[in-house]
């Protein structure tokens, strides 16, 4: 019965995030116990968390690999994920499964207030996170609006930081894990008013009911640290989680590297400030 506990906690306290006002979807509970069936012949081993606290011991879900967690894998070719076609996403991607059939619930439900759901971003590889990160390293264009300065003019982390504004490190991505989602836009300006804020609206008080939180929340007592607000990136929970937890056991600081600017991970504590710079409604992790 043990290995049941971390899913059947994150099933019963999810609906908190995104809507404390949320109420329970009988097919949402359907699914999760699906899930949990799904999941019944994943073990536990027993691992010590120096990250988060010295004296913490906690039950990391033995499917979840420093590989698994840091993207780098082929999910076309693992058999937890599922590819995702329109129209349930603008082209073809991969995510878990259990994450799009929850999504393909929500989606049809906000169909039904006039809402629409389109998967814009789900899984990345480390190898996919690495050229977007190597392009705004290596590019003149943009970035939060301005043009990077050249490297000569730039040191190795401030330069990093302003690319952590909007982008990850590779490695660190929560969209490696394939729980993570961008809907609709990766446009702050998109959500702010007409179709944009009301399907934003509608996901704040009902995506709980399906498992989904959005992680990059606004900064406050909430979150400290991290990457700006996105209103378009919700992550599904009851996989999430455990990831969440996992990371900071099976992953440091050092073990994030070839990329140009990794070198500039350990200093800026990319564990500690972005991998769980997340909103606390999100998170499953001990105080």
């Amino acid at each position: 019965m043990l290995k049941f506990l971390p899913m059947l906690f994150v099933a019963l306290g999810f609906y908190a995030c995104a809507n404390n006002n949320a109420q329970s979807n009988p097919k949402q509970d359907d699914l999760l116990r699906q899930n949990a069936h799904n999941n019944s012949d994943t073990s536990l081993s027993v691992a010590a968390d120096t990250n988060i606290n010295k004296n913490v011991v906690m039950e990391i879900d033995s499917s979840l690999t420093p590989e698994y967690l840091m993207g780098k894998f082929d999910p076309s070719k693992d058999n937890r994920f599922v590819k995702i076609s329109p129209p349930y996403s603008s082209a073809d991607m991969y995510g878990r499964k259990e994450m799009f059939e929850s999504f393909k619930l929500m989606q049809a439900a906000a169909k039904k207030d006039k809402i629409s759901l389109t998967i814009v971003s789900a899984t990345r590889t480390y190898d996919m996170q690495k050229a977007i990160w190597e392009g705004k390293w290596n590019s003149k264009k943009p970035v939060d609006g301005k043009i990077l300065p050249p490297l000569s003019q730039l040191s190795g982390k401030e330069r990093a930081l302003k690319i952590l504004l909007w982008n990850s490190m590779p490695s660190t991505s929560r969209h490696h894990w394939g729980t993570d989602i961008d809907m609709n836009s990766v446009s702050p300006a998109y959500f702010a008013t007409g179709k944009g804020l009301k399907e934003y609206e509608w996901l704040v008080a009902h995506a709980a009911e399906y498992g989904f939180c959005q992680t990059y929340s606004e900064f406050g007592e909430s979150r400290q640290t991290g990457y700006q607000v996105e209103k378009w990136h919700w992550s599904y929970m009851p996989i999430a989680q455990e990831c969440t937890k996992a990371y900071p056991v099976l992953v440091k600081n050092e073990d994030i590297k070839g990329f140009v600017g990794s070198e500039t991970a350990v200093d800026i504590d990319i564990i500690k400030n972005y991998v769980l710079g997340i909103n606390k409604a999100c998170q499953n992790l001990p105080k």
